[in-house]
């Protein structure tokens, strides 16, 4: 027989094998990052909550405001008063969305909990879909894009090629149209919350954890409202991120270079010595031996910001500071509002 947690935190027994074991009726929790997203916020919740109220009474709908300069939080408090199952928690600055994504996994209460992104580029009605997978036995049910169409060509070159290095270093791969879009059971929220690093690269952590994973397809549309918050200097620490957290080879790679320059070197400098004994001339090459000197003295700056990128994670890490701090908070049982 196997055991499995159930969202009070008592254990139930199952049969070993059996995947059609999910608590009926069931809580689901679903988890809605926000960044100055004023305008889709009544478009979300009119979409979102009569399809919840098809599929479980017992619901909750958690807003984690990331620190919006405009009314995300007032427009989401104005809809608690008639919907007291919508749930804010307001950062006191901007932490990020893996912060955003890392608050809501850490107050949901649900036996089963959904990630989403307000703008309605992921359709909400896909969750149905999620939760007949998940009473089925999945516990992690992923939707996956099929097509970037709506990209531009950068974006789509760039992403392909971050998610082809990444899944290449490392431990565990990435399904590259999978997104933040996803279902998951109690027992992987649980996994999740016990992951204490502060440099959170989401997708990797939810590849990490593990579990039994399905994938299903779905069509990326336009934003209801507003623009992406997303930058290129904002993607590339976000390539960064994921790759020091989930790999070292990186710094092997400086490792074998720094091997392979140094066996060049000594093939070279045996070259100049045989011909100098041979010839009795020295070999002339100012401009050679001068670009030698920066091709290695470059190799050594890039190798030293490598070193640096894990250093400063290092140190970050060593700090134990908290990974977001919450202004104020409505709905949440170990918050007054």
């Amino acid at each position: 027989m196997d055991q499995r947690e159930i969202s009070d935190g008592k254990h139930e027994t199952v049969p070993e094998g059996d995947p059609v074991a999910r608590p009926a009726p069931f809580r689901l929790s679903v988890i809605v990052p926000m960044f100055n997203e004023a305008e889709a916020v009544d478009a979300f919740l009119d979409r979102i909550l009569p399809l919840l109220s098809t599929w479980t009474d017992d619901f909750e709908v958690i807003c984690i405001d990331d620190g919006s300069r405009d009314a995300t939080a007032a427009r989401v408090l104005a809809r608690r008063r008639a919907e007291p199952r919508v749930k804010l928690i307001c950062f006191a600055r901007n932490f990020g969305k893996e912060a955003a994504l890392s608050a809501g996994i850490d107050h949901a209460t649900g036996d089963a909990v959904v990630t989403i992104d307000a703008d309605l580029q992921h359709p909400p009605e896909l969750m149905g879909e999620m939760i007949a997978r998940w009473r089925e036995g999945v516990d992690v049910v992923a939707a996956m894009r099929s097509d970037r169409s709506h990209d531009s060509a950068a974006r789509g070159f760039v992403s392909g090629a971050f998610y082809r290095v990444f899944n290449k270093i490392a431990e565990r791969p990435i399904p590259p149209e999978a997104g933040d879009f996803r279902l998951m059971d109690r027992a992987v929220i649980h996994a999740l919350r016990r992951l204490p690093e502060r440099n959170r690269f989401m997708k990797g952590l939810f590849a990490w954890v593990g579990f039994r994973a399905e994938m299903i397809p779905y069509e990326h549309t336009d934003r209801v409202a507003g623009e992406s918050k997303f930058r290129f200097w904002s993607l590339w620490n976000f390539a960064l991120d994921g790759i020091t957290a989930f790999s070292t080879l990186p710094l092997r790679v400086w490792s074998y270079l720094g091997f392979s320059v140094a066996f060049i070197a000594m093939v070279y400098a045996s070259f100049i010595v045989l011909r100098t004994i041979i010839f009795g001339a020295d070999v002339p090459g100012y401009a050679s031996i001068l670009t030698a000197v920066l091709f290695i003295g470059g190799i050594q700056l890039v190798s030293l910001g490598i070193l640096g990128e894990y250093i400063g994670r290092i140190l970050i890490e060593t700090k134990q500071r908290p990974l977001y701090l919450v202004r104020a908070a409505w709905g949440l049982e170990d918050h007054e509002d």
